[in-house]
């Protein structure tokens, strides 16, 4: 049963959040348009981690579980990752680089793609995985047979709250994760007074010891070490209880707490990372700094300061569809109903969750949001939960911008930075050229090397497309010093390419090569073959990178002779192309497989979220792309079908978009 997990880790709302919302909309009487609470509310706890609800600083993240007899609150901190310092750039990667792009300029690609699995396998690491805090369990018991159960996560407050009413008494929690505080608070109350009992322990698979010292509850752990790399990361959680109205005793398990009225417990979450090349900080006394600063104040004065920090950035933009009588169901029914009657107030509220989450897991000067954006609960998640960079990272990021949060840019910005000097040694020992690479995966250590196998790997886009980023940021804000200071990493990312790009020999074409259209294939001569030269989807890329640091150029009044060198490349780029089928080309040559569904249609990239493509300026080109869409299909990957819902929404089909968004809610 999905309840709305944090979509960063389906990694599908993105998509929805920068679509023309208002041809979503279903014929339907509605009436008239009128804020309902921005709440995801249920009558059972949560069954699994999925079912949790979540809360974020941009740094601490918790999945509220809200069970009666047991409360699991599973923590995160956004710096706990396995390895430590590294960079994975394999050292003998030029001479097949010159060798593969040889081959697959000179039709040779099922060679290329036979060297590559042999010769380019990634060096050392595939990138360290995100990694956990550890749970912080409240056991309550004879809680189990609890009724009047109710718990919430309101997104316009970002506060979680239980309810539930035991032996003539309503019991009550209200849990944040403070912005201005960085701590993670726990309000426990009881309609009556001395009727708290509870138990507070923490657990965690991560390498770890715990202890009590001095009323507080305490564990110092580490992250793992993986593939090779020690882990270097140390951390301390710091639990510390504030009651009113009972006692508090230390066991061999952790904190007991015996006849209380109400209970706060402050959780402070503390890590040794400086940056990506240094971690000689002090985890114990950066988190009892944090505890000290939180409980030297009155929860409701920390609420208070909370909610308004949070408002800060939720309170900028409102959307209201409308409301129908589904709107009073609770959430999980909503969702089970949503394809077969309307409910346009949850397509609003999906919409401002998004915007909730973005807000929850980036906040400037932290961490960009991962893969499951600040939550994970395992030592080895899916695909690391790392930043994957063909698609992943920058959809997380679509919304901030277009949804009035465009200082949750920064955390991107900042690894964007870090990556641009990381970058140069991937460029310079992989491909024998200045300024910076990435390909399609990094992490905290700011990797640039090739990550996983070269059907995945070898793919130098990552910098060209994140790049695009910054150019967003100074559209929207006008911020010419902004632009100034992240030049620099702009005209790196384009400087790679100046020296990295061949001529296609038919054609003298300017290609990529050796890249991919990333993570699909197509079948020649019976071999599926990735490695090819010039893909659509590269030259899309390369096009807008040059673009606009000619453009950021010309604005800033500085190196007119760079922008003239992009400019003569710029024109050697190859055009997009329909091939045979009608459909806009994935490849150079027209090896589109019209039967092919494939989760990546990255060739559209110049639909969205560039603008390459129009219906007034491009029409054959779009129409073509419109044939692509049609034949890749509707159902995927939650991730794609939110890209697809912007591609919907380009093409001003609305009715498409809005079919997507009922597929994706079932």
């Amino acid at each position: 049963m999905l309840l709305l997990p944090p979509a960063l880790a389906g990694r599908l709302l993105r998509g929805l959040l920068c679509c023309g919302l208002c041809g979503w909309l279903a014929p339907a009487a509605l009436a008239k348009p009128a804020p309902t609470p921005l709440k995801l509310w249920y009558r059972q706890p949560a069954a699994n981690w999925n079912e949790a609800l979540p809360l974020g600083n941009g740094r601490l993240g918790a999945m509220v579980f809200g069970g009666p007899a047991q409360e699991r609150l599973q923590l995160n901190e956004s710096t706990i990752w396995a390895g430590g310092p590294n960079n994975n750039v394999q050292p003998d990667a030029l001479p097949v680089i010159r060798q593969l792009r040889q081959q697959v300029l000179s039709g040779q690609e099922a060679a290329a793609q036979q060297l590559a699995q042999a010769k380019m396998q990634p060096y050392g690491n595939s990138g360290m995985p995100y990694q956990l805090a550890a749970n912080l369990l409240l056991d309550f018991p004879g809680h189990e047979k609890a009724t009047a159960y109710y718990r919430d996560l309101d997104i316009s407050r970002a506060v979680a709250s239980v309810s539930y009413q035991l032996g003539g008494v309503t019991y009550r929690r209200e849990v944040f994760t403070s912005l201005p505080d960085q701590v993670l608070v726990v309000r426990l109350t009881a309609s009556k007074p001395g009727r708290l009992s509870l138990g507070v322990r923490l657990q965690t698979p991560m390498p770890a010891t715990g202890r009590t010292e001095a009323g507080q509850l305490l564990l110092d752990g580490s992250g793992t070490a993986h593939e090779g790399q020690a882990g270097q990361i140390r951390f301390q959680t710091r639990v510390q209880p504030v009651v009113t109205g009972g006692t508090v005793l230390a066991t061999d398990q952790g904190l007991q707490i015996q006849h209380a009225t109400s209970v706060t417990l402050y959780v402070a979450i503390a890590t040794n990372f400086v940056n990506y090349h240094d971690v000689s900080g002090h985890a114990a006394e950066r988190a009892a700094a944090y505890l000290r600063q939180a409980t030297g104040r009155k929860y409701e004065l920390a609420l208070k300061d909370h909610v308004a920090a949070y408002q800060r950035y939720f309170n900028r933009v409102s959307l209201h569809l409308g409301v129908t009588p589904a709107a009073q169901q609770p959430t999980d029914v909503r969702l089970a109903n949503f394809a077969t009657g309307p409910d346009p107030a949850l397509a609003a509220l999906y919409f401002q969750y998004g915007r909730y989450l973005l807000i929850a897991s980036s906040q400037p000067g932290g961490q960009p949001a991962t893969l499951q954006g600040l939550w994970n609960d395992q030592l080895l998640p899916p695909w690391d939960s790392k930043y994957t960079v063909n698609i992943n990272t920058e959809m997380n990021y679509w919304p901030a911008e277009v949804t009035n949060l465009t200082e949750l840019h920064q955390p991107l910005f900042g690894m964007l930075k870090d990556l641009s000097v990381s970058g140069q040694q991937a460029a310079r020992t992989m491909y024998g050229a200045r300024g910076w690479v990435l390909h399609h995966n990094t992490d905290l250590w700011r990797i640039t090397g090739q990550v996983d196998a070269p059907q995945y790997g070898l793919w130098p886009m990552g910098g060209a497309w994140l790049s695009q980023h910054l150019w967003d940021h100074y559209q929207f804000t006008g911020d010419e010093q902004f632009l100034r200071t992240y030049y620099p990493v702009l005209k790196g990312a384009a400087t790679y390419y100046v020296d990295a790009l061949q001529t296609e020999p038919t054609h003298q074409w300017r290609v990529v090569a050796p890249s991919m259209s990333p993570e699909n294939s197509y079948q020649l001569n019976g071999k599926e073959v990735t490695i090819v030269a010039g893909t659509t989807m590269d030259n899309q890329l390369v096009f807008d990178l040059f673009s606009k640091t000619i453009r950021a150029a010309e604005l800033l009044g500085t190196d007119q002779p760079f922008a003239d060198t992009l400019r003569a490349l710029r024109a050697q780029l190859p055009p997009m192309q329909i091939g045979q089928h009608g459909q806009l080309q994935e490849w150079l040559q027209d090896h589109d497989d019209p039967t092919s569904t494939h989760r990546h249609i990255s060739h559209l990239y110049g639909l969205y979220p560039s603008g390459q493509l129009s219906p007034r300026r491009t029409p054959a080109l779009f129409e073509a792309a419109r044939v692509t869409l049609a034949e890749r299909g509707d159902v995927s990957t939650g991730w794609s079908m939110g890209w697809k819902v912007n591609f919907w929404a380009r093409m001003l089909d609305g009715d498409h978009a809005y079919k997507l968004l009922t597929n994706q809610l079932r």
